[in-house]
């Protein structure tokens, strides 16, 4: 029988919530995706050193900004460089793949890492709808399936029955935890159902993020995984030493969002002074992002305190798209330090 694990101890339970950290291996204007790797592994190395619970990387494809597109390879890469951190998906867009291929891919990393992978699906295309067609096929059938896809995903990594004809051979028994991420109240409906824990992506589509967790926890059936809901939130993280810096790095991620909207994708940016941007798309990005902690110590600290007051989340999953790498790395270890106060009551 499978493992019923106890859900992480939530603030409630007199501790800071753990940090992790969301990564798309952004690939710089200049830069090449060797590059980004090659960062995003010095990244997690240094997460795992300020004691981030997890380390996950995004599914996109045809965007020459985020090089994750092989997402279960760069997994074993994170993974195969560090030691301790959790490494997984956040997520893999399981309408794009046969549930049995995936169970296969993170069967593999849970065999080499035990212990260590989390499969975070998504029911996204995680692109544009003519790159959604080349990965696909047919669009329709694959994303109604998902609800069933997750539950043939869930047999596959259960312990084997006699009879069963289809195996993950590796995968087959070794519970690999499954997470379910959504935008909506869908996912968040789902995942209360299946008894897993749910991951809203706050930081780039806040609107339902309440309705989305009251739903997840009201509807909430504990399963043999998981005793009681867990819930993370996504948050955009620009911390600097000074807010004026923050605000400065905050501008590549703007752009990138505006280029997007226009239909013109591409590379990070490095930081300007000025956006060159009509109100209106202003105005859109500010509500896309309203999920981001950003300033130096002291208003890192208030935005993250807030966003954990509101949503009464279990876990914080932060994301800085930021140019310059070194940038990234203070970013992040600010956050780290301000949680280790926070922790400390200081």
């Amino acid at each position: 029988m499978p493992h019923r694990a106890k859900a992480p101890e939530t603030a409630n339970e007199q501790t800071m919530i753990p940090f992790s950290v969301l990564d798309l291996s952004p690939v710089n204007a200049g830069a090449t995706p060797a590059d980004a790797f090659r960062n995003t592994l010095d990244l997690a190395q240094h997460a795992e050193k300020w004691n981030y619970r997890r380390f996950w990387l995004a599914e996109h494809h045809n965007m020459t900004g985020i090089a994750s597109a092989a997402t279960s390879v760069v997994i074993g890469y994170v993974a195969g460089g560090t030691k301790t951190i959790r490494v997984g998906s956040g997520g893999v867009m399981l309408p794009n793949h046969a549930p049995l291929v995936i169970a296969e891919q993170f069967g593999t990393l849970a065999s080499l890492y035990p212990d260590r992978i989390d499969l975070g699906l998504g029911r996204a295309p995680g692109t544009d709808q003519s790159t959604a067609r080349a990965l696909r096929r047919d669009l329709q059938n694959s994303a109604d399936s998902f609800p069933d896809d997750v539950v043939e995903l869930q047999r596959y990594f259960a312990d084997p029955v006699p009879g069963q004809r289809i195996r993950a051979v590796p995968g087959a028994g070794l519970h690999v935890p499954l997470w379910l991420l959504g935008s909506s109240l869908f996912s968040a409906q789902l995942a209360a159902a299946l008894g897993l824990p749910f991951a809203f992506a706050s930081h780039f589509a806040p609107d339902y993020m309440l309705s989305a967790l009251q739903v997840y926890r009201s509807q909430f059936r504990p399963s043999a995984t998981l005793d009681k809901p867990h819930a993370m939130v996504g948050v955009n993280l620009f911390a600097a030493d000074t807010t004026e810096e923050a605000q400065r790095l905050f501008t590549s991620l703007q752009q990138q969002f505006i280029n997007l909207r226009r239909g013109t994708p591409g590379q990070l940016q490095p930081p300007v002074e000025l956006l060159e941007a009509s109100e209106m798309e202003l105005n859109g990005v500010a509500h896309s992002l309203a999920c981001t902690a950003l300033g130096d110590r002291d208003a890192v600290r208030a935005g993250l305190q807030s966003i954990i007051d509101q949503t009464g989340a279990d876990e914080l999953m932060l994301t800085a798209q930021i140019y310059d790498h070194a940038a990234r790395l203070r970013s992040f270890e600010i956050a780290a330090q301000v949680r280790d106060e926070m922790a400390a009551g200081k």
